[in-house]
Order: C-alpha cells, then sequence, then structure tokens
C-alpha cells in the first residue's frame, strides 16, 4: 500500500512534466474525387502548430501537448474546411482525414467567415455536432452517448434511470441511428422493444470521432424517422502500430485495441463488460442486471478511388431477481414480485464500399441485424405455478442501398435506393385482463419486403448566399394494402439558408415524413390473424415546419434559435386503452404488441435556443440549451390531450474548462431541468380485482383520466473533475463524477402494494363473488448521490 501511495504522489507531481511529444497525421484531400490534394496549408486552431501536405495530401505534425484540438485547412480554390475534434496524447498518434470541397466562387471574390461549426446544404438548421471533448468529459454523462445526448436542445428525458431518446415532443420510437453511414436498430441495452429506450448506450464511446444529431431538415437518404437522425462516426485504426486502451467506468470494463493488420487495413475492436450486478447485490438492490458487448470496425484503402469499411456492434444482456435478499422491504417486494425474467441478444454488422469514378462517388452498404428477447414471470415467482408471462421474438433485417453522390461548380446530387428483406419470429402466451382473464397465444411468422428511392438537390445562388435543397423520397412494403402503395408515402422536404449579414442567417425548412410501424404491431394475433394488417395498418406521416436564425460569435462559438412545429397522422392507437402508441414505450419490455388502428393524431410546437461559446484561445466550452414544446395527441372524442413527453421546458447548462499545467486538469459542471411530466392515475377498483392483479403484479391505470396529473418538476446539478497523467510511452486519465449533486428527489407514481397478514400472505376479501385484494400506496420519489471513479488507460 505504501509502494501504491507514493507511486500515485510521483504520478499527480511528475507526470504532466515530461516531455509533449503528441502526434496529429492524416490525409486533406478532395471531397468530390478522394485525390490527395497538395502542399495544403493545415494549422492546429488556438496554436503554432501546423504542416504543408505532401504530394499525395499526407500531413504530420508533431510535438503536440496533449489535449483536444481542431485542425483547419486551406488551399486556393477550395473552401476552408475544420477537421472534426481529435484528441492528442502521448500514447498513440491522433489521426484524421480532411475532406475539402471546391469553392463555386473564383478566388478573388471569396470572402471567408470560417467556422468549426458544421452547415449543410440539405439541413441547414436543426442538427448539432456533438465533439470528442464533449463525449469524453461532459459532466453526468459518462461517456454513455445516449446520456450526452441529453446536453442539447429538443431532447427530453425522465428523471428515472432509462435513456429514451426524446425529440421534440416526440415518442420515444421515432429517432434512427446509423455507425459509419450503417443503420443500427438499438441503441441502448436491455432495449424496449418497439422503442429506443434502455438503460446503458450500447456504443462504446472509444470508437466514436464524433454524433451529428439531426431533429429535423432530414435528408432525403435517410428514412423512416420522424423526429430524429444520428450519426455516429468512428474514429480509424491507427495505421503503424497497435495501441490499447483500458477502461474502469461508472458501470463497466472495457478493453479497446486499434491498429494495423495489413499495409492497406487497419481496424479497432473493443468488448465491454458490466460489474453492475455485482454492485447491486453488495448494496441490496432487488434486481440484477448484467451486459456485455463488443464493438469492430475494419477500414481498407484499396486505392484512391476504392475502400471498404466494415462495422458490427453487438450485446448480451441478462436480467434476473435477487430473490435471495434477507428481509426485503416493501418496495423490493414490490420490484420483485412484478419485474419479469429479461434476457436479449443482438448484434449488427454491415459493409460500406465506397468508389470514386469522376466528380462523383458511389456507396455500395449491406448491413444484416438481429435483435432477440425473450422474459418470463411466474406469479409471485413461485415456479410451481404457470407463467403469467412467456414472451420470445426475433427481429431480423437484411439491408442493401445505394447511394449517388455528385459535386461540380456548386451543385451536389444525391440519389439513389434501398431495399430491405425482414423477418419477424414471435411466440407469445401472457394473461391480461381486460373485463375478465384472458390468455393472449399467438405464434408469428412475418416476411416483410421494402423499398424506397430518394434523391435530392442543393446549390448556392447570389454568391453564396442564398442555398437551396430540394428533396423526395418514397418508401413501400407488402404488409398492408395502404402500405403497398408508394404513392401513398410521398415524402418531399425543401429547405433554405440565406445570409443576411456576415454572421447572421435565416434558415427554413419544410418537410413530410414517414415511418413504419414497429415489428411488434406488424406481427400482433387475434384467433391465428394478423388482426392490424386486416385493420390496413399504414404508414405514420408527420408534416415538419422548422424556421429560425443563427449568428457566429466567432470561429467556435455560435447561437442558434428556432421555432418548429410537428403535426402527426396514422400513428397507431390503442384500441385496447385507447391512446395513441407515441404515449408508451417509458417502461422496459416491449410496446406495440396489441391491436391498434391507424387513426391517432398528434401535434408538437416549440421554440429552441442553443448557445455554444468557447472564447478565442481558450480552453473554457459553454453549452447552453432550452427548448419550450408541448407535445399533445387526440383521443377518442377529437381533444387534445398532453402526451406523456409534455415536459413543456427543458434547459441545460454545461460547462467544462481545462486548468493546471499544460491543462492536466479539467473539471466542470452540467445543470439540467425538465419540466414535470403528466401522468395516468391508477384505477384502484380494477387494480383490486385478484384476477386481475394476478396477471402482472402492477395496479392497472385509468386510460379514462388519461394523463390528467402532472409530477413536479425535476432538476439535477452534477459535477465531475479529470486529470491527465502523460509519460512516456503511456497516458493515465482519472476522473471523478457526481450526479445529482444536491440529491434531488424526483416525484414517480405511487407504489400501490396489497395488505399482508400476520403469515406475510396478501389479504383477499371476497365482496360480490369478487376476490379482492386490500390495497394501499406509498409516496414514491428517485435520486440519489451517485458518485463514481473512472480510469482511461492508454497504452
Amino acid at each position: 500500500m505504501k509502494r501504491l501511495i507514493f507511486f500515485l504522489i510521483v504520478l499527480v507531481y511528475s507526470g504532466s512534466l515530461l516531455a509533449q511529444s503528441g502526434v496529429v497525421r492524416g490525409r486533406v484531400y478532395d471531397a468530390g474525387t478522394n485525390e490527395g490534394l497538395p502542399f495544403v496549408n493545415i494549422i492546429v486552431v488556438g496554436t503554432d502548430f501546423g504542416a504543408a501536405s505532401d504530394l499525395d495530401g499526407y500531413f504530420l505534425i508533431t510535438g503536440m501537448q496533449p489535449g483536444f484540438y481542431k485542425l483547419m485547412a486551406s488551399f486556393i480554390g477550395y473552401e476552408i474546411t475544420y477537421s472534426q475534434e481529435i484528441q492528442v496524447n502521448n500514447a498513440r498518434p491522433a489521426s484524421i482525414d480532411i475532406a475539402m470541397k471546391q469553392s463555386a466562387l473564383s478566388f478573388e471574390t471569396v470572402t471567408v467567415k470560417p467556422s468549426t461549426f458544421i452547415k449543410l446544404e440539405e439541413t441547414p438548421l436543426s442538427v448539432v455536432e456533438i465533439r470528442l471533448s464533449e463525449i469524453e468529459t461532459i459532466p453526468g454523462g459518462n461517456r454513455d452517448l445516449s446520456k450526452i445526448i441529453q446536453s442539447f436542445p429538443g431532447v427530453g428525458s425522465t428523471p428515472a434511470f432509462r435513456n429514451d431518446i426524446i425529440v421534440r415532443g416526440g415518442g420515444s420510437n421515432e429517432s434512427r441511428f446509423y455507425i459509419d453511414g450503417i443503420e443500427i436498430p438499438n441503441l441502448n441495452h436491455f432495449a424496449t422493444q418497439g422503442a429506443s429506450g434502455g438503460a446503458v448506450g450500447i456504443i462504446n464511446p472509444d470508437f466514436i470521432q464524433s454524433v451529428n444529431y439531426y431533429s429535423g431538415a432530414f435528408p432525403a437518404n435517410r428514412g423512416n424517422a420522424l423526429s430524429g437522425v444520428f450519426e455516429f462516426r468512428q474514429k480509424n485504426g491507427n495505421e503503424e502500430h497497435f495501441n490499447w486502451r483500458a477502461v474502469v467506468g461508472a458501470s463497466d470494463l472495457a478493453l479497446t485495441t486499434d491498429g494495423p493488420i495489413s499495409d492497406k487495413t487497419d481496424l479497432i475492436f473493443s468488448v465491454r463488460r458490466s460489474y453492475l450486478q455485482l454492485l447491486f447485490d453488495a448494496i441490496g438492490l432487488p434486481f440484477l442486471p448484467t451486459y456485455n458487448d463488443y464493438q469492430f470496425k475494419s477500414r481498407t484503402r484499396f486505392n484512391d478511388k476504392n475502400s471498404l469499411t466494415i462495422v458490427s456492434i453487438g450485446a448480451l444482456d441478462e436480467f434476473t431477481l435477487n430473490t435471495g435478499l434477507a428481509n426485503p422491504d416493501e418496495q423490493q417486494r414490490y420490484i420483485i414480485t412484478y419485474l419479469p425474467i429479461n434476457e436479449q441478444w443482438n448484434y449488427s454488422a454491415g459493409f460500406n464500399f465506397t468508389h470514386f469514378a469522376g466528380k462523383s462517388f458511389q456507396n455500395y452498404i449491406f448491413s444484416r441485424n438481429l435483435l432477440n428477447n425473450s422474459s418470463y414471470k411466474y406469479p409471485e415467482n413461485d415456479k410451481s405455478r404457470p407463467r403469467s408471462l412467456d414472451y420470445v421474438s426475433r427481429e431480423i433485417e437484411n439491408k442493401f442501398r445505394f447511394e449517388n453522390t455528385w459535386r461540380d461548380r456548386g451543385w451536389k446530387v444525391n440519389y439513389g435506393f434501398d431495399a430491405q428483406y425482414a423477418k419477424y419470429e414471435n411466440s407469445t402466451k401472457q394473461q391480461i385482463f381486460r373485463d375478465s382473464l384472458f390468455t393472449v397465444n399467438y405464434d408469428t411468422f412475418l416476411e416483410l419486403y421494402s423499398g424506397g428511392i430518394f434523391g435530392q438537390l442543393s446549390q448556392s445562388f447570389l454568391n453564396e448566399r442564398l442555398t437551396l435543397s430540394l428533396g423526395i423520397r418514397t418508401d413501400a412494403n407488402n404488409y398492408s394494402e395502404s402500405m403497398q402503395n408508394p404513392l401513398n408515402q410521398i415524402s418531399p422536404r425543401f429547405s433554405a439558408s440565406y445570409k443576411l449579414l456576415d454572421k447572421l442567417n435565416l434558415n427554413l425548412n419544410t418537410g413530410r415524413y414517414f415511418q413504419r410501424p414497429s415489428y411488434t404491431s406488424l406481427g400482433y394475433k387475434e384467433n391465428d390473424v394478423y388482426i392490424n394488417k386486416n385493420n390496413d395498418l399504414k404508414y405514420i406521416a408527420a408534416n415538419h415546419y422548422i424556421a429560425g436564425f443563427d449568428y457566429q460569435i466567432n470561429s467556435d462559438s455560435k447561437v442558434t434559435m428556432e421555432g418548429f412545429i410537428k403535426d402527426y397522422s396514422n400513428y397507431p392507437f390503442s384500441v385496447r386503452d385507447s391512446i395513441s402508441l407515441a404515449n408508451k414505450g417509458a417502461d422496459f419490455g416491449t410496446i406495440g404488441d396489441e391491436e391498434v388502428v391507424s387513426i391517432a393524431k398528434g401535434r408538437a410546437r416549440g421554440a429552441e435556443f442553443l448557445l455554444r461559446y468557447t472564447p478565442d484561445y481558450s480552453p473554457l466550452n459553454i453549452i447552453a440549451s432550452y427548448t419550450y414544446v408541448r407535445s399533445e395527441f387526440q383521443n377518442l372524442r377529437n381533444e387534445w390531450i398532453p402526451s406523456a413527453w409534455d415536459s413543456k421546458h427543458l434547459f441545460t447548462l454545461t460547462t467544462t474548462t481545462a486548468f493546471g499545467k499544460n491543462g492536466a486538469w479539467r473539471g466542470g459542471f452540467k445543470w439540467r431541468f425538465v419540466g414535470g411530466l403528466p401522468y395516468t392515475p391508477y384505477d384502484l377498483n380494477r387494480s383490486a380485482i385478484k384476477a386481475a392483479w394476478d396477471t402482472q403484479g402492477l395496479p392497472f391505470f385509468d386510460f379514462s383520466r388519461f394523463n390528467d396529473k402532472r409530477f413536479a418538476s425535476f432538476h439535477q446539478l452534477d459535477l465531475r473533475i479529470d486529470r491527465t497523467f502523460v509519460m512516456k510511452r503511456f497516458n493515465l486519465n482519472l476522473y471523478f463524477d457526481v450526479q445529482n449533486l444536491y440529491n434531488f428527489q424526483a416525484e414517480q407514481p405511487d407504489i400501490v402494494l396489497r395488505e399482508l397478514d400476520a403469515n406475510g400472505d396478501p389479504i383477499v376479501e371476497t365482496v360480490n363473488g369478487v376476490d379482492l385484494y386490500r390495497l394501499y400506496n406509498l409516496k414514491n420519489t428517485t435520486g440519489t448521490v451517485l458518485p463514481t471513479i473512472g480510469i482511461i488507460f492508454d497504452f
């Protein structure tokens, strides 16, 4: 122990005093032809470091101090271009490729106002780049991408321990996720089937270079989304030698390696395993989750015209009950009684082949993904009784997408098509209570063929003061009569951006978007009949109207203000509960496996403000975002009712900075405020019926009073401190993160419990021939101070 303490003291006082030898290498090339650009001037923003590219476009910068940086590339005839953010340390060289676009203007007329912020022709607004430094160090995020996303405008959250992706008042199933252009269906471990929520993010942040988050103005090549699109761009492996990273995080252990496997191919690979089950058991929690995942990427550059990227990600999640607790309290007994045992495993794998020809390039993308989800429950956890729930399902998708992108003289054209073959298998046996006990018992084998075509045209006018983009796509599948007709899913979109002043832009977008209902709804059966197919289930539609301004304070600081309107139609409407499925998905398990009809209408209205501020030559980074949003859906009486995501106010202030000698320390805080969400009270009369309660171990909601109550607002303060130790051959980063520093207790629905007799058995009374439990309420809050120590070791 004395030796360990001495070693740590040496690290603290000498670790950052060693010579700085960080290395950045990369390649700068023409975005349209992929040809390397020689003699490009490349500087490291905020420093005196820089280099010029060689004849093939390669560059090398040495002697850099560890930290987070962006590069700026300039070359006659091309737009000034900023790289994505990179992290430099002594243990591994940072690698980055920079694609430069030819300027549509003559050199004499170019007026340069460089900016580190992305602005796409197709999406001039409602898009945010989440940078590497934010992924690594945002307080309270614990490097979990699903949590980090919540620091940005329009993204709602709940105080419970979940990672639901709720964008601008939309449902939790309305976003799509891509890794290096390849779609993945799941973003979280222990995912809610039919939605996006889960407990912990599935993507290893050690792979991620940056994230582009779209809350509107989706490009035409991204379909099947109503509220959000997330593009995760991964790092490339080291081209010279293998590097390693070991991480002890808030809930898991991770090991990542990257390096070359041939002269033309590099890879990056990681595995993670959680230790939550050990912690939960030690502190006496009634459930024991375990998750494992892997992630893989390889890149092969055959030559300047052809490359191949292979991506794969997968997970195994197991959830068991801690039935060995000694003297469990009321809340522990409640959780053990109703929670089912669950196991999920999934994977996604695909390749992206890119070919450059003339002024265009083509992408050929093939992928396959699978989700296997099973859960079961014995009443009272008594294995001698028949299961009240026995569920196994499997979703398999095989996808192909072709895209062609052409650029010339300021014009950009993107067009292509996609095709998909999917299988959905389901075996369900479940006891439910409607007006009496009812057993759902069906087996599904559903094959679905889908396809879509898309195109988008963009150009700048008036000396690049005005940029216009027009896109269209349509999709169809063989499920129902309405879905088979592609004319029913015509999806146009239009964007415009006009430069009012040198630093001030006006941006507009409108579009109509479609999304296929979940497989759980498509495959649901009653009396061996696909009842939702007979109901002529339709694609969900949403019309977007967005307008706003952006003002550039300096090259790395910006203010944006936007207003948005979303109008929904054809949303699946629960026949059993008389509510839109958009209001479900806030709990674990499945949603959509019931009879639905495509009649629900909804709307979301709101405004957003975002400030991203970094003073010139300063390590300070400030993100302040505010969203006002109202989200409502109609009931059967055509009355507008607040949706389950109608939080009204979302505010987040995040501040981080580096300090100390050579920036070896980094610290910051995040304060988040979320307006109170609506909730539906319980129907205690129905819940007390023994036959009803025994089917789910939970009280029943009174949907005749849907969302007529509202919780108090929720807020939380998170802090984080990082210390980096820079040694000759390795880097060590230690961080201390505290979530909910002042221990705010957020309101949750009451826990409803059964009264027990002296023997610990539920009390049953018979009234008018009906067996009833005695029930009582227990006030319920969530929130605890959650400190975490993390270790990141690069070598």
